[in-house]
């Protein structure tokens, strides 16, 4: 997720320490997280599948917000 954010710009890239939006390359990693959560039902504690869930909600917002450009 905290690539995501990077991507979004919501935090400092890790390396240039600067906050810049990357929203196709944020969308791929919304999608990957996404992917990962389909792959792993029915593996995950609730707990594990309570915290994709919100994480990939949050993104989801964060990046629709991003893409109407507020």
């Amino acid at each position: 997720s905290t690539s995501a954010l990077s991507h979004l710009g919501e935090v400092p890239d890790p390396i240039s320490q600067k906050k810049e939006a990357n929203l196709p390359m944020a969308k791929y990693t919304i999608d990957i997280i996404g992917m990962l959560k389909e792959k792993t039902e029915g593996n995950l504690t609730k707990d594990e599948r309570t915290l994709i869930e919100k994480i990939l909600y949050d993104l989801r917002m964060v990046y629709v917000k991003k893409i109407r450009g507020n």
